[in-house]
C-alpha cells in the first residue's frame, strides 16, 4: 500500500529551493550608494565646472519652498554672481500652436553648431493635481535634449502670474556661471507673463502664425511693442504665400509704433522650422541687435535697470509673504474680511487695521 502511494501521480516533489524574494545585499548596496548631502562649496565648484547634474540640483533648491533650501540657494547665487552676466538672454513667446518648441529645437541646433553653449528655460504649465511640471518641452525637443552643448530645464509655473516661474531670474545666473552663453526663456503663451519675461531678457522674440484669420487679432498691442523681432513660423508649403503677406502686414503695423530706446528697428522675418529656412537669418538679426546695443550702451544700462527692478520685486514679494505669515494678521484677517463683506467696515479701513496690527507685531 505504501509503495502504491509513493508511486501515485498525485505526489509532489520537493523541487528546487527558491531564492529569497528580496536580495539580501540590496539594503547594503543602497547604503553604499547613499551620498552625503552637497555642501555650498560642492554646489559652487560643480556649477563653475559645468556639471549638469549639480546645476540641476541647485535649480531644484531654488524652486523649493523649504526655508533651509532657500537659504542655501541664495548662498549659491551669491557665490556664482561674479561669474554671471556673460550671456545673451532671449525671451521667446507666441500664441499656442505657433510651434515654439519646434522653433527652439531648430534654432538651438544651429546655435550649438556655431560653438555656443545653450540653456533653454522652458516655463512649463503645472499639473493642477501634483503642482509639478508636465515636462512637455523635454519630450518635444528630442534632438536638442541629446545635444551635449544644450541644457533644457522645464520649470513648473506653479500657478504664478501668467505662468512665469518665480525663480527664473536666479536660474539664469546659475546657468551663466555654468558656462552657458546663450539662454532662451520660453513662456507658456501670449499673456501677462510676457511683461515679466521682457524684464529679464536682452532680446524679445515673438512667434506668430500666418493664415489664422485677421493677422493682428488675438495679439495685444503691448506685446508687439515689446518685440524686437517678429518671426512668422510654418512658412512652408501652402503657408509660404500667406507668410509673405503676413510679413508685410506686421511690418506696416510696426511702423506705427514709436521709436525704441535701444535704437533698434524691430524686424519681421519668416521661417520654417521643418525646412530650417530663415532660421539662421533670425539668429543673425539677434547678433546684430546685441552688437548695436552693446555699442550704444543700451545693453548694459538695461541690465542695470532689470537688476533694480527685480530687487524691488523681491522686496515686495518678501513683505507680502511676511505679512500673510504673521500670526497676528492670520488671527484678525478672517474677522475683518467678514466685516467688509457685511458692510460694517470699508475695504480701506480693514486694510489699514491689518497693516497696523502687522507693524505693531513687528515692533515686539
Amino acid at each position: 500500500m505504501e509503495d502504491n502511494e509513493s508511486k501515485s501521480a498525485l505526489s509532489v516533489n520537493s523541487g528546487v529551493e527558491q531564492p529569497p524574494i528580496v536580495n539580501p545585499n540590496a539594503l547594503a548596496q543602497i547604503k553604499r550608494k547613499k551620498r552625503k548631502p552637497l555642501t555650498l562649496d560642492d554646489y559652487v565648484e560643480g556649477i563653475l565646472a559645468g556639471n549638469r547634474t549639480i546645476l540641476s540640483q541647485a535649480i531644484t533648491l531654488l524652486e523649493s519652498s523649504l526655508p533651509e533650501h532657500s537659504e542655501l540657494a541664495q548662498q549659491i547665487i551669491e557665490k556664482c554672481l561674479p561669474y554671471s552676466g556673460k550671456s545673451v538672454r532671449l525671451g521667446i513667446t507666441g500664441v499656442p500652436g505657433v510651434g515654439k518648441s519646434t522653433f527652439i529645437e531648430a534654432i538651438g541646433g544651429q546655435i550649438t553648431a556655431l560653438g555656443h553653449q545653450l540653456a533653454v528655460l522652458a516655463i512649463d504649465p503645472s499639473s493642477e493635481r501634483s503642482k509639478g511640471s508636465i515636462l512637455g518641452d523635454k519630450t518635444r525637443m528630442e534632438t536638442l535634449c541629446a545635444d551635449p552643448k544644450a541644457f533644457i530645464r522645464p520649470s513648473p509655473s506653479s500657478g504664478s502670474l501668467g505662468g512665469v516661474a518665480r525663480k527664473t531670474r536666479e536660474t539664469i545666473i546659475l546657468c551663466e556661471a555654468a558656462g552657458f552663453d546663450v539662454i532662451f526663456i520660453e513662456t507658456v503663451g501670449v499673456g501677462q507673463s510676457e511683461t515679466a519675461v521682457h524684464s529679464m531678457v536682452d532680446f524679445f522674440l515673438l512667434l506668430m502664425l500666418a493664415g489664422a484669420g485677421d493677422e493682428l487679432q488675438g495679439i495685444k498691442r503691448g506685446i508687439m511693442e515689446m518685440a524686437d523681432l517678429i518671426a512668422i513660423t510654418k512658412a512652408d508649403g501652402v503657408n509660404a504665400t500667406k507668410a509673405k503677406s503676413a510679413k508685410i502686414e506686421y511690418q506696416s503695423a510696426l511702423m506705427l509704433f514709436p521709436a525704441t530706446e535701444s535704437g533698434w528697428s524691430p524686424k519681421v522675418e519668416t521661417c520654417s522650422s521643418l525646412d530650417n529656412a530663415g532660421i539662421m537669418n533670425i539668429w543673425e538679426n539677434i547678433e546684430s541687435y546685441v552688437a548695436l546695443t552693446q555699442e550704444n550702451g543700451y545693453f548694459h544700462n538695461r541690465r542695470k535697470d532689470q537688476a533694480r527692478y527685480w530687487m524691488i520685486e523681491a522686496i515686495n514679494s518678501r513683505l507680502m509673504r511676511n505679512f500673510y505669515n504673521s500670526r497676528e494678521v492670520k488671527a484678525n484677517l478672517e474677522l475683518l474680511e467678514q466685516q467688509v463683506l457685511d458692510d460694517k467696515i470699508s475695504s480701506f479701513a480693514a486694510a489699514s487695521k491689518l497693516l497696523s496690527i502687522y507693524y505693531n507685531s513687528e515692533k515686539h
